[in-house]
């Protein structure tokens, strides 16, 4: 049933993903329009505990077009998240620690509301990350490999 709006492939390349959670998004009318009209950037999003609450900084919304003035909204506001204080507490514990910090992975739709997927990372190194590429690219010769032995 969820349809993705955007995903977020630079915070899983700088950042190993260690748990993900599902959050609401409080949102202004505008600002839905605006993401079914696919004009949303995540690319720098993160999100922050702030005295108990869940935001979502770097949400790039663009202003809808046919809105007024009295009705427009701030492209890169800070946006509250929706979750359960007991899993803000958990994030926060867990963000107390050093190197540790909440991209926004995705956004989708769920049962018609915008749902977004954060997730705990820790930093990755560039030796990290070149490891990883590597191992990516080795795992795809194996599979030509074993799609050509089985071609024969």
């Amino acid at each position: 049933m969820a349809s993705d709006i955007s995903t977020n492939k630079k915070a899983r390349r700088d950042y190993e993903i260690l748990e993900q959670h599902e959050c609401g998004l409080e949102l202004k009318g505008t600002e839905v329009k605006s993401i079914r009209a696919g004009k949303v950037n995540i690319s720098d999003a993160f999100a922050r505990v702030e005295k108990g609450q869940l935001l979502l900084y770097g949400c790039d919304i663009q202003p809808w077009e046919t809105a007024g003035e009295f009705f427009q909204h701030a492209p890169k506001r800070p946006r509250r998240m929706l979750m359960h204080k007991r899993e803000i507490f958990k994030i926060e514990m867990k963000l107390a620690q050093k190197g540790y910090s909440l991209p926004l992975l995705r956004l989708y739709w769920k049962n018609g509301k915008v749902k977004a997927e954060i997730g705990v990372g820790k930093g990755k190194t560039f030796r990290d990350q070149r490891y990883d590429l590597k191992a990516r690219v080795e795992l795809r010769e194996v599979q030509r490999e074993v799609s050509r032995f089985n071609r024969r």
